[in-house]
C-alpha cells in the first residue's frame, strides 16, 4: 500500500510539471536546444524500482521497496554532441525481508542519497511529431549510493560503489528550456560489510529510476 501512495504521489507531481509545460508546448515550432549554450540544469522528480542486494536459501531476500526519487543533474557541453554530467538525488524507502508466501516484510528504514557523473552523448537525430521536437541521449558514468538505515534505536550507515547507465530524451519548448524523461540503471552491490560488519558480498543489483526534468540551458 506505501508503494502504491508512493508512486500515485509521484505521478501527480509529473502531472503538474507536464500542466505547467503544456501552454509552452502548444508554443513550441519544434526549434533545437541552443547550440552554443555551454551548461544545463535539470531538476527532476521520478520514482525507483530497487533490485534485491541479498538473496536468501529458499527464495528469501532483502531489498529496498519502490519509492519516488528526487534530484538535480548539472551538465557541461564538452563537444556539440557530448556533455559532461553531474547527478545527485535522494530516495526514501522501506527495507524489506522477502518471505515466500508472505510477501515483503518491513525491517528497516533507508534514506538513500545517490551520486554519480556521467558522460552523456546527444544521438544527433531529432524526430519532430506535432511540432514538437525530440532528440534522444544516452548517459554512462559511475559513483556510489550511501545509506542512511534506522529501525527503532539502531541505526547504521553504509556506501557502495554504483555504475550506471541511462537513456532519454529532450524534449524542446524553445532555445534553452525543454522537458527531459530519462531512465537510468544504477547497478551496484550493497555494501553489507559496511551496515552489519559481516564479512558477507551482496547481490549485484539493477535499480532502476524512471524521471522527468524540466531542462534549463545556459
Amino acid at each position: 500500500m506505501r508503494a502504491r501512495s508512493s508512486f500515485n504521489a509521484t505521478l501527480q507531481s509529473i502531472a503538474i510539471l507536464a500542466a505547467f509545460t503544456t501552454p509552452a508546448l502548444a508554443q513550441s515550432r519544434g526549434r533545437p536546444l541552443e547550440s552554443g549554450t555551454a551548461f544545463a540544469v535539470t531538476p527532476y522528480v521520478g520514482y525507483m524500482v530497487f533490485g534485491d542486494f541479498v538473496k536468501g536459501p529458499f527464495g528469501t531476500s532483502i531489498y529496498s521497496a519502490p519509492a519516488p526519487v528526487y534530484g538535480a543533474q548539472l551538465g557541461m557541453k564538452l563537444a556539440p554532441n557530448i556533455s559532461l554530467v553531474g547527478n545527485l538525488a535522494t530516495a526514501s524507502s522501506d527495507i524489506k525481508a522477502g518471505v515466500p508466501f508472505l510477501g515483503g516484510l518491513s525491517v528497516a528504514h533507508s534514506t538513500m542519497v545517490l551520486y554519480d557523473a556521467n558522460l552523456q552523448l546527444d544521438i544527433p537525430v531529432t524526430s519532430t511529431m506535432s511540432g514538437v521536437a525530440f532528440s534522444p541521449f544516452i548517459q554512462a558514468g559511475a559513483g556510489g549510493i550511501h545509506y542512511d538505515i534506522s529501525e527503532s534505536v539502531i541505526s547504521t550507515k553504509a556506501s557502495n560503489f554504483a555504475g550506471n547507465v541511462g537513456l532519454g530524451a529532450d524534449v524542446t519548448l524553445n532555445k534553452d528550456f525543454g522537458i527531459r524523461l530519462m531512465a537510468k540503471d544504477y547497478i551496484g552491490k550493497f555494501n553489507v560489510k559496511d551496515a552489519t560488519s559481516l564479512d558477507y558480498s551482496g547481490q549485484t543489483a539493477n535499480n532502476f529510476a524512471f524521471s522527468a526534468g524540466v531542462r534549463v540551458s545556459f
